[in-house]
């Protein structure tokens, strides 16, 4: 009995851990929408190089004069570092074209898995092949 115990408490404790893992990483269709494809050009203020996802944001001037900054998502270290990027790609004060996919919340969120272009013509393959 003492056995069937520690097994079931060692069970949930294990569900309990792995809970919060399972969640984090999420379905893109969960969260973006393949209909809602934009394409914005701004300055990048900020590059985040790190797992599960890299992600950058950009300071976009809306046509009313109205500067928003976009969180733009992107695949994994590894897979953009196999696809030609490196940690100097995007910096703080470049100037790009992205084209993504917008959160389905409504927030000013995206995934960037569509292309980004910097001002002087460098496209960096972000990882959706039939959005370049």
């Amino acid at each position: 009995m003492k056995n069937t115990t520690n097994l079931l408490f060692t069970a949930l404790a294990v569900l309990l851990l792995a809970a919060p893992v399972a969640r984090a990483h999420h379905a893109f269709s969960a969260e973006y929408d393949v209909n809602q494809v934009m394409e914005v050009t701004g300055t990048v203020t900020l590059v985040e190089w790190t797992n599960p996802h890299v992600r950058f944001y950009v300071d976009v001037t809306g046509d009313d004069g109205e500067v928003v900054n976009w969180d733009f998502e992107l695949q994994s270290v590894n897979t953009l570092v196999r696809a030609g990027w490196s940690r100097d790609a995007l910096k703080a004060g470049d100037v790009v074209t992205v084209v993504a996919y917008k959160a389905r919340n409504g927030s000013k969120r995206a995934n960037a898995r569509g292309s980004v272009v910097k001002a002087d013509g460098t496209q960096l393959f972000a990882g959706d092949p039939t959005a370049q």
